[in-house]
């Protein structure tokens, strides 16, 4: 096994293959664009996920847009190469076998990035404990800190197992992975055939962790009681430092990771912000998001940059050349794409969507503080807009998770909107949000919309994925958003940057969603060249540098080898 990979990539969900069902939406997409932009780059890393055997899950919606889930059942031989070694975590004292499959993530020059994706569905292990990697973010508290084992713990011991003995960072992507930090000390403690936990060892393992954290949302922050702790992972030396390894009577992983890493950042410059005021005394930077611009740019974008543009691929700060592309041929790109995500809505929804008609997109998680309903707070305002500036139609996705009753509503909400205007604007909710259809709908829709309740959006990468593809945003400033929006320029902003210390108001962001909606409609259908010039900024100034190529190099410079 190779020895010269140098980066350990831990992450609790990755986005491989739109037919591997191993991540839920943005953190596992990121991850995914991550790994691909590294290996494009020829970084030296390995990376370390769970198979998830069972899927996230598969929506199904009712008539009145409730949400139920299914079990996603595939075959993960079809995809990944079973490795050999076994090693095992002890959980509840009994021993769990880990097994590992192999994913190859090759760049742009052939270059080679093994994914490992852990796996305890084994004949020798308990029945329980044969389910630990069947869902992503399933069932209660001792399931959710029994994955989180077998990723830290159980990912280190593979790789070691692996043959990678020599790493020198461990890049932990959000808190789930940060047990990986206790294995860490472990394996020093025994490499001086035991003894106490010293200073120093803290400090080593301090220098060789890296930690992203993605969110300001609580319940992002996995936190476990340490009498639950102690029953499912067993008592140990290092929760006896409490300054570091627990918190009031809990293990707290984002503390953990923050606690134990040499670098820390959040993923935009507000969430940098952000994460400084939640977790005051810490040293926290920030490395906006990316996306990978070779996975998200549609077809018809491929062969207008292949013809304008050459070598976007390796270099993606080249597409800022977009500005010379003609507007007549960007339209025309645009339109296939356009042509291709009507057509899909369609079959799907039966509505007759029209490609002349302009066609907003909104498809993310589906849960509250992402308000995907904010558009329908006053119907007659927007059945106005429609009417009287020019024809509207949209396109939603997204899933709630099983737990959320709230993103379940909203789901229903939106149902209920789309059946009140149904004679005016036609509305179509896809099912089952993924990278297949996420493609569809960043490249296709005419308008990108997004309107968070700040500061909750950490950075978003959906509408990065949209100016990829020429389709600028219509956002709440917040996020990456606020580094991205030249007003009229790049899209359109969505009321103010207001200071976090400023509560926003539902109604107000909703009146001025209004205002910009309507001046943006008659702009698309008076002004199209404007329009088309809107588009090619979009490309040439947010999709060069919203990309994961500049993310890494980042990355490799302030946290890798810096």
């Amino acid at each position: 096994m190779e020895e010269s990979k140098k980066i350990a990539y831990f992450s609790m969900e990755i986005g491989l293959d739109p037919a591997m069902p191993t991540y839920s939406g943005g953190l596992g997409v990121l991850a995914g664009d991550t790994i691909l932009s590294g290996a494009d780059l020829k970084i030296p890393m390995v990376a370390v996920t769970l198979l998830h055997r069972k899927g996230y899950f598969y929506q199904r919606l009712a008539q009145d847009g409730w949400q139920t889930e299914e079990a996603v059942e595939w075959v993960p031989q079809d995809f990944a190469r079973e490795l050999k070694p076994r090693v095992s975590v002890t959980i509840q004292n009994r021993p769990v076998a880990i097994r590992a499959w192999e994913y190859a993530v090759k760049g742009i020059g052939g270059y080679t990035i093994p994914v490992y994706l852990l796996d305890t569905d084994l004949d020798e292990n308990a029945p329980q404990d044969r389910m630990l990697t069947h869902h992503l973010y399933g069932q209660d508290l001792k399931y959710r800190l029994s994955q989180e084992i077998v990723l830290g713990i159980g990912g280190i011991r593979m790789l070691r197992a692996l043959g990678h003995a020599q790493l020198d960072r461990f890049h932990m992507n959000e808190g789930h992975a940060s047990m990986l930090t206790i294995e860490l000390l472990d394996e020093r403690i025994r490499s001086r055939q035991g003894g106490a936990i010293v200073p120093d060892d803290i400090a080593q393992i301090r220098r060789q962790c890296v930690f992203t954290t993605h969110t300001p949302v609580a319940a992002g922050h996995d936190k476990f009681p340490m009498t639950l702790v102690r029953e499912v992972f067993g008592a140990h030396e290092a929760f006896g430092f409490e300054d570091i390894f627990c918190c009031d009577n809990q293990l707290n992983l984002t503390y953990l990771a923050l606690n134990l890493s040499h670098y820390v950042n959040g993923v935009a410059k507000q969430h940098g912000e952000v994460s400084r005021q939640m977790f005051a005394g810490y040293t926290i930077d920030a490395i906006t998001n990316g996306v990978n611009a070779s996975r998200w740019v549609c077809p018809s974008f491929q062969e207008l940059f292949d013809r304008h543009i050459p070598g976007w691929r390796e270099d993606n700060f080249s597409l800022r050349y977009a500005l010379s592309i003609p507007c007549d041929e960007m339209t025309q790109a645009h339109q296939l794409a356009k042509r291709e995500l009507i057509q899909h809505v369609n079959q799907q929804s039966n509505l007759g969507m029209d490609t002349e008609v302009l066609t907003l997109g909104f498809a993310r998680r589906a849960t509250s503080y992402k308000r995907a309903d904010l558009i329908f707070t006053d119907l007659e305002r927007l059945r106005a807009i429609s009417k009287n500036a020019g024809r509207l139609q949209l396109v939603f996705s997204g899933k709630a998770h099983p737990n959320d009753t709230e993103g379940k509503e909203l789901i229903k909400r939106i149902f209920g909107a789309a059946r009140e205007l149904r004679s005016a604007i036609k509305i179509a909710y896809l099912p089952n949000y993924d990278i297949t259809l996420g493609l569809l709908l960043t490249a296709g829709v005419d308008v990108w919309l997004n309107t968070p309740q700040p500061p909750m959006e950490a950075s978003g990468t959906s509408g990065m994925k949209a100016a990829m593809n020429g389709v600028p945003s219509l956002s709440i400033l917040d996020g990456w958003w606020i580094e991205g929006c030249i007003e009229g320029i790049t899209g359109w902003a969505i009321g103010e940057n207001h200071r976090l210390e400023h509560p926003r108001s539902q109604a107000a962001d909703a009146e001025q969603l209004y205002r910009k909606l309507e001046q943006v409609v008659r702009l698309y259908y008076t002004e199209p060249g404007r329009f088309c010039a809107v588009r090619t900024h979009t490309i040439a100034l947010n999709g060069s540098f919203f990309n994961t190529q500049r993310m890494m190099q980042q990355y490799v410079l302030k946290a890798y080898f810096g």
